[in-house]
């Protein structure tokens, strides 16, 4: 049993001890997407995330007995494609630090309540990672650590401010939208880059930008838009055959379409 704090901490210290940054042994790489030719070589996007477990540690270290996580089973999402996984589990993540309570949904939503909280908020810093790969199937993997690709490439990650403030005042950050090098950037990247200063729909959720997935998803019937703000699910899905042009939007994203950095 995890005792509770012996000693009086001021809560604007207590919301900056949870939002220090990781150390960065605890921040892993994923590929997101798949790799996409450009002269001769494959490229593929990773992102940083951290695991569960991480979050806990700091929730033990910083407010030991203090915080609370409920989740609840949410009921199946109707009205999807055909072929969607209609048997999929959700879960609602109900997360409660001395009396604030931060909520969210989905795969990793625990991960997103915490980053409410300013835990491992300094993710939504990086730069876009493309990194070469062996290959452009299925199996392909990276030919370098994705880390080593991002200290070699953008140095030491700037980490953002810590917020000081509680965090009932606070909303998720917004992932930054960074250019890959021109050297590094894939053809159809570069072409996807172009068509957002000038057709890029907005967030039907939250009226940020996003992502345009049109080039690169893997599953025709996916979001061609995803959200890039991590704490929001707000897509746009392709046009149905023979409808027209109208997109679906603010639909709970799968765990195929899971991005975050989580």
């Amino acid at each position: 049993m995890i005792a509770r704090h012996e000693t009086h901490l001021d809560k604007v210290d207590i919301w900056s001890a949870l939002a220090a940054p990781l150390p960065p042994g605890v921040i892993s790489w994923r590929q997101d997407g798949r790799p996409i030719s450009r002269d001769g070589r494959h490229l593929a996007r990773f992102v940083a995330y951290i695991e569960a477990n991480t979050v806990r540690e700091r929730l033990d270290a910083v407010v030991p007995g203090e915080w609370d996580l409920t989740l609840e089973l949410l009921p199946p999402v109707t009205g999807l494609d055909e072929d969607a996984n209609q048997g999929a589990c959700s879960f609602k993540a109900r997360l409660q630090i001395l009396g604030v309570i931060r909520e969210d949904v989905g795969t990793g939503a625990f991960k997103r309540a915490a980053v409410r909280f300013g835990i491992a908020h300094e993710l939504y810093a990086y730069e876009q990672n493309w990194v070469q790969m062996d290959g452009d199937g299925k199996y392909a993997r990276p030919i370098e650590d994705p880390a080593v690709t991002y200290a070699r490439r953008y140095g030491r990650p700037r980490v953002a401010s810590a917020p000081a403030t509680e965090p009932a005042q606070l909303t998720a950050p917004v992932e930054r939208e960074t250019e890959v090098p021109v050297s590094e950037e894939p053809a159809s990247a570069a072409s996807a880059n172009t068509a957002l200063t000038s057709d890029e729909p907005s967030c039907p959720k939250c009226g940020g930008r996003m992502w345009d997935n049109r080039l690169t998803k893997r599953n025709p019937k996916a979001p061609d838009y995803k959200c890039r703000d991590r704490s929001c699910d707000g897509v746009i899905w392709p046009p149905k055959t023979g409808k027209n042009e109208k997109t679906e939007s603010a639909k709970t994203l799968s765990e195929e379409t899971e991005e975050i950095p989580f």
